[in-house]
């Protein structure tokens, strides 16, 4: 599915339109529409851990947000070999809207959520 980007995504400010695609039920790849070289992986944190925190007012504006159900949550994740040893960023979600087809990133911040890192190692997650 193709999202419009309303805010920029940190350090590729020059993407305005996104193709997600589920891998499977714990991950999915986001592409750049006008360069498919840019990619991301993400993850389902809540397949993971619990999970919740307040969208700011700004995002929901920027989205439009008008029912929760509408919305999907995913986080950047950094792969490395060994798979567990990738990194998960907890603190800069990607908030899909489904229902208008557009993203934005949003920026938690370490001293409202102390317990969601930048950088947690997927195996943190997994059983050995």
């Amino acid at each position: 599915m193709k999202f419009e980007v309303k805010s920029q995504i940190l350090g590729f400010e020059n993407i305005n339109e996104v193709e997600l695609s589920e891998v499977d039920e714990l991950f999915s790849t986001l592409r750049g529409t006008q360069n498919s070289d840019i990619s991301f992986t993400l993850i389902n944190p809540n397949r993971l851990r619990e999970y919740s925190f307040d969208v700011s007012a700004s995002t929901e504006a920027l989205l439009d947000i008008k029912d929760e159900n509408d919305l999907m949550v995913l986080n950047i994740v950094v792969i490395q070999n060994p798979l567990d040893e990738s990194k998960i960023n907890f603190q800069a979600p990607l908030i899909f809207n489904k229902a208008n087809g557009t993203v934005a990133q949003e920026i938690l911040g370490i001293q409202n959520y102390p317990n969601f890192g930048f950088d947690e190692s997927l195996k943190t997650f997994t059983k050995a």
